[in-house]
């Protein structure tokens, strides 16, 4: 069993804002292959001119066996928590999150195992008023030749939105509460195989209307040289605003050649329609000439994709030429 915790300062005592953290974490292991960790941790920070909702506390809970996983999680983030460094989800929280995850081998002719796991995470702000939530089922399973299905049974979100949601382009959808319910099917053959296939297909409602989803991806081993990907996904978006139907198609296709093990030469065509011109190429050699330290040579032509923003941004057609160097001091 293992218990340990720090408390910090910063050593500068000019800047008016300072953090205290004191993170305490539990570690424990049986003799039956079984981990049970629990970890807890605090943090405040100090900003002029505000007096309360700084803090950060919250406290987890991780169980793990052959056949059962377990995770539990609660935070709550004050509104005006500010570490100003690192990356934090969200304020203003009160942040709930459960997951269990079963897991078994059947003694079925070709299948090697069985999962199902369901989660649900419940995200209202510090007064109570629901921001966020999603619940979710999945069903898994692997087969003994490497092939698998990975399926959302059902998976429902609510969220509320305090500012309009710009979508795609100049679409936005209203400040309100929404609801929607989502399902997911995919399978994948083996992944040891010289040609491999995955196929995606995720629907259902999407704020107040319909969203499809769509996706293939497709890779050949020519030999152990040459390689080719393709991929290529289809969003159908019904939704009921002014400008909500409509599609965005994704897609690319990759060459990879080895000329040796430490010297390989990559081509990546790329399209997104989101885009007034929706097409770009990249040219890359790498370059592997000790361990863990590489030179890239890359060439890019194209259209430099823009996000999807409230008005079509100008859009350049770029000729870009990169010299990427890394090395390693590791022996």
């Amino acid at each position: 069993m293992n218990v340990s915790g720090y408390f910090e300062i910063p050593a500068t005592s000019v800047a008016p804002n300072w953090n205290r953290i004191l993170p305490l974490r539990f570690d424990f292991k049986d003799c039956l292959k079984a981990s049970l960790n629990l970890s807890s941790g605090a943090a405040q920070t100090r900003t002029p001119g505000v007096s309360s909702g700084q803090t950060d506390v919250g406290a987890g809970f991780n169980y793990q066996t052959n056949w059962l996983e377990l995770f539990a999680q609660h935070r709550k983030v004050g509104p005006n928590f500010n570490p100003e460094v690192g990356f934090l989800e969200r304020a203003d929280c009160i942040c709930d999150y459960l997951d269990g995850n079963f897991k078994f081998r059947p003694k079925i002719h070709g299948v090697r195992e069985l999962n199902f796991e369901g989660f649900i995470f419940h995200a209202p702000d510090t007064r109570h008023v629901l921001q966020t939530q999603e619940w979710q089922n999945t069903f898994r399973i692997e087969f003994n030749n490497g092939s698998y299905s990975d399926d959302d049974i059902v998976d429902v979100f609510t969220q509320r939105l305090t500012e309009p949601f710009n979508i795609y382009k100049n679409v936005f959808i209203p400040v309100g509460e929404y609801q929607w319910t989502r399902h997911q099917l995919t399978y994948g053959t083996s992944q040891a195989r010289r040609f491999i296939m995955t196929f995606f297909e995720r629907f259902g409602t999407y704020y107040n209307g319909h969203l499809n989803e769509a996706r293939v991806r497709a890779t050949y081993r020519a030999n152990e040289r040459l390689s080719f990907a393709f991929a290529e996904q289809w969003n159908r978006f019904r939704l009921p605003i002014p400008g909500g139907d409509f599609s965005v198609l994704v897609g690319n296709f990759q060459t990879n050649y080895s000329l040796s093990r430490f010297l390989t030469l990559s081509s990546l065509i790329q399209m997104d329609t989101a885009n007034t011109q929706a097409v770009s190429a990249n040219l890359r050699v790498r370059w592997n000439y000790r361990p863990d330290s590489d030179l890239y040579v890359i060439y890019t032509a194209g259209t430099r994709f823009a996000s999807l923003v409230a008005e079509n941004p100008p859009q350049f057609y770029e000729n870009r030429f990169a010299i990427k160097f890394t090395y390693s001091w590791r022996p």
